[in-house]
């Protein structure tokens, strides 16, 4: 005999009001639906569980023994619903979060500091492998993804950031190949490319006002690790093109130069891609909603405004 747990704990509520009708009122359900459940219970164990009057119900012998396995029904029950009423107030548990070595570095680092210190029940694990992880075969919570993303229903993304780039050198490369001055000078330069999730180096796609170039020159490296590339153009080694959020601490450092500031790449979005199921859990919400924060406040709006000076005055 299987039991439907729904209908015991219709039956606990039925005792706890004395009535069908306040029991029917309580869980906002048509008397008739609560009669035809309870006499389907009782017709499964065999027995009344209720004697009933116009006036009251009594319960009778096997009806208060059942109660008593409703009733702890009802405590698991509500002990499920208060656990998920905790956590959601007090989001907790482990969250696990894929994102680059590079952004979680240089970009994320002031933000994950502040977010384990106030959430001290949340257990964060980050992996920073360059892999795209398999977020539901590998039971990630979130991850941060840039550029492009693959078509994938079991997925859903939000947008968190856009982040501009440019074509950088060091200024020892500069002064023993020279500055390039036009999108095309590049064609004679050494430069170092991403590659594409396809293998192929990514294209340079420069723009100004109205021009538009596109260009594949002749890469002296490719790699599908930003870092490494800006670490190779800081080296002298050739011309690469990287989010100027992360060539901006180089630059100051001098060891980083704009080339050709005043021509634009197309921006790289950034992405938080999780499982898209309906309910997401509170761990993951807070940390989605800190990263929304995080690409809206003021630390990003200084950020932006000193990669605007930082170009325009490599342009003059």
């Amino acid at each position: 005999m299987t039991l439907d747990p729904n209908d015991l704990l219709l039956f606990a509520r039925i005792a706890e009001a004395g009535s069908l009708s306040a029991a029917a009122l309580r869980l906002s359900l048509p008397k008739s639906t609560v009669s035809r459940r309870l006499s389907a219970l009782e017709a499964q164990l065999g027995e009344r569980l209720i004697q009933r009057t116009t006036r009251r119900l009594t319960l009778t012998d096997i009806g208060h023994a059942v109660l008593e396995h409703a009733r702890q029904v009802v405590d698991e029950t509500e002990a499920a619903a208060a656990l998920a009423q905790h956590r959601q107030a007090q989001p907790s548990g482990r969250l696990r979060v894929s994102m680059p070595a590079d952004f979680a570095t240089t970009v994320l680092g002031p933000l994950l500091a502040r977010f384990v210190q106030e959430h001290p029940a949340i257990a964060l694990e980050l992996d920073l492998s360059p892999r795209r992880v398999d977020l539901i075969g590998e039971n990630f919570d979130l991850a941060l993804r840039m550029g492009d993303l693959a078509d994938d229903a079991t997925l859903a993304a939000r947008r968190i950031a856009t982040f501009s780039n440019g074509l950088y050198a060091s200024p020892a490369y500069l002064k023993r190949r020279g500055r390039p001055r036009d999108p095309e000078a590049l064609l004679v330069h050494d430069t170092l490319r991403i590659l594409t999730r396809s293998g192929e180096p990514a294209p340079w796609v420069l723009s100004r006002g109205g021009e538009r170039r596109e260009l594949a020159p002749p890469a002296r490296a490719t790699a599908n690790a930003p870092d490494l590339l800006t670490l190779l153009a800081r080296q002298g080694a050739g011309i690469t093109a990287v989010a100027d959020h992360f060539a901006e601490p180089h630059v100051l450092a001098g060891e980083l130069v704009p080339v050709l500031p005043d021509w634009d790449l197309p921006g790289a979005p950034a992405w938080a891609v999780f499982p898209g199921r309906r309910l997401m859990p509170a761990r993951t919400r807070v940390f989605l909603d800190a990263l929304a924060a995080e690409f809206v406040g003021p630390r990003c709006a200084a950020q932006q405004a000193r990669t605007a000076r930082m170009r325009g005055a490599a342009a003059r």
